[in-house]
């Protein structure tokens, strides 16, 4: 049985972060991780190579094995910032007053977070935090 390809790490979140690229994706990474962790109550942990992610839940994947995924994370990717964020029904809502922007099934895109309204960004975490806490108590 094969496991997970993306799994907790003991890698060093600020390395990863102090090495992302382009430069601004650097304080961009640490804002995200000082709001995530404050919102989650969870130290960041490196989860496979490229992603941040803050406490962990387990879920049964379509191939009928229980997995485990951070309950919230993100990822400063160069073309943009994935956040992992679960949806709401508040959701659509609050991305309509975010700022630029783009999503995915499981995703929110963000290409420069000084675009974007931080105190909708915050809300956003929080609605998926307390999501996630009803999904997965």
């Amino acid at each position: 049985m094969s496991e997970p390809k993306t799994q907790p790490t003991d890698a060093s979140v600020e390395d990863f972060l102090a090495a992302a690229e382009p430069a601004r994706r650097r304080e961009e990474g640490r804002i995200l991780c000082a709001l995530m962790q404050e919102v989650t109550g969870e130290a960041p942990v490196m989860w496979g190579p490229s992603i941040v992610g803050f406490g962990r839940y387990t879920y049964v994947n379509t191939s009928k094995k229980p997995a485990d995924w951070p309950r919230m994370g993100f990822s400063p990717r160069k073309a943009a910032l994935t956040l992992y964020l679960a949806s709401t029904p508040e959701t659509e809502a609050m991305l309509k007053r975010l700022g630029p922007h783009t999503t995915s099934v499981a995703c929110l895109y963000i290409k420069r977070l000084d675009q974007v309204d931080m105190a909708v960004l915050r809300d956003l975490c929080i609605a998926s935090r307390d999501e996630m806490n009803r999904r997965y108590p």
